[in-house]
């Protein structure tokens, strides 16, 4: 377990967790994004968070994969890949913030804030360069929370599921220059 604040700690996702990571992600999930599928997001809950796909995502050499947890609870699940690059960057050391999910209970309580300040804090202590990230575009909240912490627009790609609406489908690109 690591502690990032006296109320929020990373706790490594082991393949024995890939049931409870699949209640929490159904729990987290279609709430805040059932309105882009057609199948209210179960889809990509069963596809991303497949247990096929969650040992794949685990046994990634440069990856982390954590439960999020809050007063104790765990609230959300965060995932980061070291040395991906983003097409167009010339920066050699960047890392991608892979995944962020956290429960809408936690919304506003700064728990997202205080993992992307350590992820920031962790990056330069490696000597990263660039952090980077995709956000879907009509997450207005998700573009604000990043454009505040200086992350800057690079490009969009368009995903490629069949159940999600055409108007969802586009996915920003995001990075950070660390200083």
């Amino acid at each position: 377990m690591i502690t990032i604040h006296k109320k929020i700690q990373l706790q490594p996702i082991l393949p024995t967790d890939i049931t409870h990571l699949q209640k929490l992600m159904w729990d987290i999930y279609p709430p805040a994004y059932s309105y882009f599928w057609e199948d209210d997001g179960a889809f990509y809950v069963n596809n991303q968070y497949s247990k096929e796909n969650i040992l794949i995502e685990l046994s990634q050499e440069n990856a982390q994969y954590y439960f999020v947890v809050f007063n104790n609870e765990i609230i959300g699940n965060f995932r980061v890949v070291w040395n991906e690059k983003l097409t167009g960057l010339l920066q050699e050391k960047q890392v991608k913030l892979h995944r962020l999910y956290l429960h809408p209970k936690t919304q506003n309580k700064g728990v997202g804030k205080t993992i992307v300040s350590w992820l920031e804090a962790q990056a330069i202590f490696k000597n990263y360069e660039v952090i980077w990230l995709d956000a879907m575009d009509k997450q207005e909240q998700a573009f604000q929370f990043y454009k505040k912490r200086g992350y800057k627009y690079h490009a969009h790609i368009f995903l490629d599921f069949d159940l999600m609406h055409v108007p969802f489908r586009k996915m920003n690109q995001f990075y950070k220059v660390l200083e």
